[in-house]
């Protein structure tokens, strides 16, 4: 059922949009017994809220908080099919598989007498993770908070309680045009843009190496994802931007890199602009690992310690919005957005098994 984020696809295709599967899965939740709403996020594009209510009065509220878009693919991706234990079809792992695992383990509770007493448990089925955090944001900003948010996203059903962030940033160069025969009359705003993509992917790339290490996650990196100049061979280039993808750790601000670059920059004789784009910033998240539902659900994972990521998704702006988050789903991440995505459907049984346990062990 495809739920392709509209930003991958030209308005209006067939594939666009969450709406098909916010709808099957609200049908699902109010056919097993959960109290369902749908709730715009952006136009025609809702949130699915479906939740279930404890038997005695509320203290305590649980999210289990998947995205429902994909990015896109071919026809035949959309067409899913089973071998050697594996479902492969485009969002099998990212997060279609936290979706089924996750409503599939509510519903277990919903229809058994193993009933929380105090907790309210709230399957949020998001929209827009692939892109901007439509949905997650949304929920921050109508209020919702709770105990614990499990963030489904394929983590190998490894508990995660760090995950790093993204800072998508422009550098933009200027100069001044010539004609190309007389090159020295004009300043080639391309050439200095090229000297500074090699500081930034070889000296800021060293000092970052060298730089304070998370125990979870590691050190920032950072990534010069695509370049733009100039207009055609015989005009001396008047600008340029280069478009930058920097990873970051707990601790790590806008504020703190844009000071980092520009520093390096002024230290070698070279001038940009940094500016901040609108398509992505997303913050890291780090969850206190001795929250009591943290160790709750690190228990029954078996692990000895949380694990840390280094993509990011929803948990940090649920936690940024006063909600301590956790991620937690079944597939890996090198399977996401691949030709060939597929998930275990063992994995998907095993995390059935491990979530309803643990929500039927809520308070």
């Amino acid at each position: 059922m495809p739920s392709v984020n509209p930003a991958f696809l030209p308005e209006g295709h067939p594939r666009a949009g969450e709406r098909r599967v916010a709808e099957f899965l609200a049908a699902t939740a109010a056919q097993g017994g959960l109290d369902v709403e749908l709730k715009e996020a952006l136009p025609g594009r809702p949130n699915l809220l479906a939740t279930l209510s404890p038997s005695a009065a509320k203290r305590h509220r649980l999210l289990l908080a998947p995205h429902l878009d994909t990015v896109n693919g071919t026809d035949d991706q959309f067409e899913p099919r089973i071998r050697a234990g594996r479902l492969y079809a485009r969002g099998a792992c990212d997060t279609k598989g936290s979706i089924a695992a996750m409503m599939t383990a509510l519903l277990n509770v919903a229809a058994s007498a193993q009933r929380p007493k105090q907790t309210e448990i709230i399957f949020a089925g998001l929209i827009d993770e692939e892109i901007g955090h439509s949905g997650a944001s949304a929920l921050v900003k109508q209020g919702w908070k709770a105990d614990l948010a499990i963030i489904g996203e394929p983590t190998r059903l490894q508990l995660v309680t760090a995950h790093k962030g993204a800072l998508w940033l422009e550098l933009r160069t200027r100069g001044k045009a010539a004609h190309g025969s007389c090159q020295e009359r004009g300043r080639n705003a391309v050439h200095e843009m090229a000297k500074i993509v090699d500081v930034l992917e070889t000296d800021y790339a060293a000092q970052l190496k060298k730089s304070r290490a998370h125990p979870l996650l590691g050190r920032g990196t950072i990534n010069v994802g695509a370049i733009r100049g100039g207009t055609q061979p015989n005009i001396v280039p008047a600008s340029c931007v280069a478009s930058l993808d920097r990873r970051t750790i707990p601790g790590e601000t806008l504020r703190s890199v844009r000071a980092e670059i520009q520093a390096l920059l002024r230290a070698r004789g070279l001038r940009a602009e940094i500016v901040e784009t609108q398509s992505l910033h997303c913050g890291p998240m780090e969850t206190d690992p001795k929250l009591p539902l943290v160790r709750k659900l690190l228990a029954l994972t078996g692990q000895k310690k949380p694990a840390g990521v280094t993509f990011f998704c929803d948990g940090a702006v649920l936690a940024g919005g006063g909600t301590p988050s956790v991620v937690f789903g079944p597939g890996d991440i090198a399977q996401a957005h691949t030709a060939d995505e597929w998930i275990d459907l063992s994995s998907l049984d095993t995390a059935v098994r491990l979530l309803t346990r643990f929500l039927q062990d809520l308070p």
